[in-house]
């Protein structure tokens, strides 16, 4: 007899809400969550920028842009509901030349439709909200806000234990093994657990799960790291909330920018790099075997190929902390080099079709006893909530035959 009903593999905040979820739908499931680290959300969830989004980038009507908008009014009412600090500080979407009012207005029109409060604002308004940006025309929206997002992880933690659950850390699946009745999980260290469903929230990792469970993921799991700079304390006035550039919409992500964090302290930043490594927080950390199913696989060469001036951008202002500056003072022209301090680097999990494609959308994956989320990128912890009330459906009804579905 299984051990436990749900074993949830991954203990960022995706995989801590959905263990959570799953316990509210099934008040009497046993259900536990199995991290590979010393502690919960220390990847990505412990890494990122802290932005509750609005979704005020995504494609209307897109899964995206529904789950961002519910998971972003579950979270703030979690966070209350807990006592978590966290803010609706807004952010401004600058259009730093008359080049990229065209597609300032594209982002307006999502915003319309996706419901979400914004202003378009001149000059002379953007001086009013943030005095230190130069920009011909932006977007306010003032509904975006910051969290801890390891604040939530360790709450849901707390939360899942209180009701009953367990969370397991230093479990590092090396085996899996899906049977007619159960599943038979392995440890690195030799440790087994038998479950009756597993839910692959394992991030980086999430496509070498799916394959351990004998199931071939539709993607592949590419890991970019984005590196960001802090401003030194004497110079956080710089930045009042949060600034961002309008995003080249045939890269996937968002371009450098100003974060004010929950804690006071501005983030410039992040980059994005190909890492070296799934968990390569810097250059030196080098895994021959990442490095090697990332560059030799078919579906990251072309995607090289189409981003390749791109990639190589990247690159430069990840080793020169003058081309990073210089991509800054596009939104804050009086920013200078010694106002910068270097800050942390966290590592993304960015699902790749065979075609080189990044895709966009979040993806889950169904197979026999095992629900496995192969791509969850942001607004992955704004709507993490959300996310997992999607898998906890999918859980309970999962899609017919054939078993590898996708959505």
């Amino acid at each position: 007899m299984p051990t436990t009903d749900f074993s949830v593999i991954g203990g960022g905040i995706v995989g801590l809400a959905t263990a959570w979820k799953l316990q509210q739908r099934y008040s009497d499931a046993r259900v536990c969550v199995l991290e590979s680290e010393s502690r919960v959300g220390t990847h990505q969830t412990g890494h990122n920028s802290g932005v509750l989004h609005s979704g005020i980038y995504y494609q209307p009507g897109s899964v995206k842009a529904r789950t961002c908008r519910t998971g972003k009014r579950q979270m703030e009412s979690f966070c209350e509901e807990h006592a978590i600090a966290w803010e609706r500080c807004g952010k401004v979407v600058v259009a730093t030349s008359q080049s990229e009012l065209a597609a300032l207005d594209d982002i307006a029109q999502r915003a319309v439709q996706n419901g979400v409060q914004f202003e378009r604002i001149d000059s002379d308004r953007l001086r009013e909200l943030e005095p230190s940006v130069a920009g011909v025309a932006a977007l306010h929206v003032p509904e975006t806000g910051i969290v801890n997002y390891r604040s939530v992880a360790e709450k849901l933690s707390q939360l899942i234990r209180d009701a009953g659950g367990e969370v397991h850390t230093q479990f590092s699946v090396e085996q899996i093994q899906i049977g007619q009745h159960d599943v038979k999980l392995t440890s690195r260290s030799g440790d087994t657990l038998e479950c009756d469903q597993i839910v692959n929230c394992a991030g980086l990792y999430s496509d070498r799960i799916c394959q351990l469970s004998g199931t071939v993921p539709s993607v592949r799991i590419v890991p970019f790291r984005g590196e960001y700079y802090d401003l030194i304390p004497e110079r956080r006035s710089l930045c009042r909330n949060l600034i961002y550039p309008v995003p080249d919409p045939s890269f996937p992500f968002l371009g450098v920018h100003f974060t004010r964090m929950i804690d006071g302290c501005v983030e410039c930043g992040p980059n994005a790099v190909l890492a070296l490594s799934r968990g390569g927080y810097g250059w030196s950390k080098i895994n021959l075997r990442d490095l090697g199913e990332t560059v030799f696989w078919i579906g990251f060469r072309r995607l090289a190929a189409r981003h390749w001036r791109a990639g190589l951008g990247e690159m430069h202002r990840s080793i020169s902390k003058a081309a990073f500056v210089r991509a800054l003072q596009r939104l804050i022209p009086t920013l200078k080099s010694e106002d910068l301090v270097k800050g942390r680097a966290g590592v993304r999990a960015q699902a790749i079709s065979s075609d080189g494609k990044l895709v966009d959308e979040f993806l889950i994956q169904s197979a026999d006893r095992a629900t496995h989320v192969l791509n969850a990128p942001s607004p992955g912890a704004t709507a993490s909530l959300a996310i997992a009330d999607t898998i906890v459906d999918r859980v309970a009804s999962p899609p017919p035959l054939p078993k590898n579905e996708s959505t």
